[in-house]
Order: structure tokens, then sequence, then C-alpha cells
């Protein structure tokens, strides 16, 4: 898929097609979970860490700051929809799940709010290194290009909602909430 991002001209499109599927912001970053040299950092297993990242789809009312409501609104075997509100906007997205490995979350475009992915992945990098990438896209159909600076912002939020997810499993797995600690 193209990088780049095709610039609107009055109502024309140079090329739809890249308009409507090239990526108006993309940023992935990886969180180191496990660190066998830093003794001060409990290790999660691969299913304490599932179990947290289930815990963020299922629940992401104790995960997200600004959000007032979630409801799931169709489960299937590996999907999930949901509807998502914050404050008076409310934000439709389908979840699909490769378990142990993958959340793909797709972000139904809005008026007020270009169409979005995120994509967390566990990672084996290692005898007991576990990561977490983070991949998160936005696509343009029909909003106007972010601005530099704002793209610069809006990646450093990408990045603390990441990290603030791993914060947020790690404490469930203190409390015992995600099975037995290593």
């Amino acid at each position: 898929m193209p990088q780049h991002v095709a610039y609107r001209h009055g109502n024309q499109f140079p090329d739809r097609r890249l308009f409507l599927y090239s990526p108006l912001v993309k940023y992935e970053h990886l969180v180191q979970i496990n660190d066998p040299l830093d003794p001060l950092i409990d290790p999660l297993t691969r299913d304490q860490l599932w179990q947290g990242l289930m815990r963020y789809v299922e629940t992401p009312l104790a995960f997200v700051e600004g959000l007032d409501a979630a409801t799931v609104t169709a489960r299937h075997e590996r999907t999930l929809r949901r509807e998502l509100q914050f404050g008076r906007h409310r934000v439709q997205d389908e979840i699909t799940l490769t378990p142990q490995e993958r959340i793909h979350i797709a972000t139904h475009a809005t008026a007020e709010i270009p169409a979005g992915a995120l994509t967390i992945s566990i990672e084996d990098h290692g005898v007991k290194l576990l990561f977490v990438r983070f991949i998160y896209e936005t696509f343009p159909q029909g909003h106007p290009p972010l601005g530099a600076q704002y793209q610069v912002a809006v990646k450093e939020a990408y990045k603390l909602a990441g990290i603030d997810i791993i914060c947020r499993i790690r404490e469930y797995a203190s409390e015992g909430w995600l099975g037995p600690l290593q």
C-alpha cells in the first residue's frame, strides 16, 4: 500500500484510490514487556499479556481517557463491533482477533473524525523477551490533511496511549487479575 497522501484539489482527487486508502498518519512503536537483565521488572507471560489486551478490548473505559461509554454491539468468534462515546461524539469500530498474537481495530469515519486503524501485535524476540508493537493509521476519506505540527502531537499521543495500555496491563497483573506472575 502506498505511504503517501494524494491531496485534495477542489472536489477532485488526482487518484481517488490513493486518497481513500493511503494513511494520513502512520506511526508505529515497540514496547518491551520483559527484560531478563532488569530484576525490577516483573515479567509477564504471553497469556497474561493477551488477557490484558483482551481487557483493553472488552473494557476500554479502564484504558482510554475521555471515553464516556462503550458498548459491544455484535460479537462473533474472532470479531467484535463496538460503539464508543466520547462526549457528544459516537465512534463505531470493528475488532478482529488473532488469539495470542494480534488485535486489529478498524474505526469507522465520522463527519468529524477520519477512519483509523490500530494493530497491536505480540512479538517474541528471544527467550523470555516479549514486545508489543502498536501500529496506528488514519485515513483521510474526505477529511483535510493534518499539519506537520499536529501530526507530531498525534504521534506522541499514540505513543503515550500504547505505553499507558501496557502500564495498565502490568497493574492488572500485579493485582492478580491476569493469572500468576512467573
